[in-house]
């Protein structure tokens, strides 16, 4: 059986076309991505960032290189 990343936290932005996804690997260590979805397309999310092989120590360090790297997430989280 594969192992799967467990999604730990999940942002949208105001359009709810975009997310970063914060998520733990099966090894421990923490990861994030950006990810797009077109509503005419049904075949759900693609991931857009680049960022799915860094690796992290925790969600906090995760989740601050997100800000830094993905434009819209600061204002998302601001209206969250």
């Amino acid at each position: 059986m594969a192992h799967v990343n467990k999604v730990l936290r999940s942002i949208n932005d105001q359009g709810a076309d975009r997310c970063v996804d914060i998520f733990r690997r099966p090894d421990g260590t923490v990861g994030f991505e950006e990810f797009r979805r077109d509503v005419e397309d049904a075949r759900g999310w693609f991931p857009i960032g680049g960022h799915s092989d860094r690796v992290f120590a925790g969600q906090a360090e995760a989740l601050a290189a997100a800000l830094i790297d993905v434009a819209w997430l600061r204002p998302a989280i601001g209206n969250a």
